[in-house]
């Protein structure tokens, strides 16, 4: 388990990029609940933290393709691969991911 950001970094209703060993995650606070994901798309190599917030998903900025924070799958073509997603947890206002 990694510390990777704090609760101050990921607003409501927001998303927040991160990195760790040379690797990108997004997080994104929804309804107050964090959630974590990969922050590459598994269509192409864009960042999702360039996309929108829709609800429970991000919608990639290149294709469209939407990604759900709750378990990675892809709603609409072209993405078909699901991004990895991570367990989250919260202590002393800082958030952790299981890699």
């Amino acid at each position: 388990m990694i510390k990777i950001a704090t609760l101050d970094d990921v607003r409501p209703g927001k998303m927040f990029r991160t990195s760790h060993n040379n690797h990108a995650y997004l997080l994104a606070n929804i309804e107050g609940e964090i959630y974590a994901m990969d922050n590459t798309c598994s269509h192409e190599d864009a960042s999702l933290y360039n996309g929108a917030l829709k609800g429970h998903c991000v919608e990639c900025p290149l294709h469209g393709s939407l990604f759900d924070f709750r378990n990675g799958k892809p709603d609409g073509n072209p993405a078909t691969v699901p991004v990895k997603t991570y367990p989250v947890t919260i202590k002393d206002g800082e958030i952790y991911i299981e890699i």
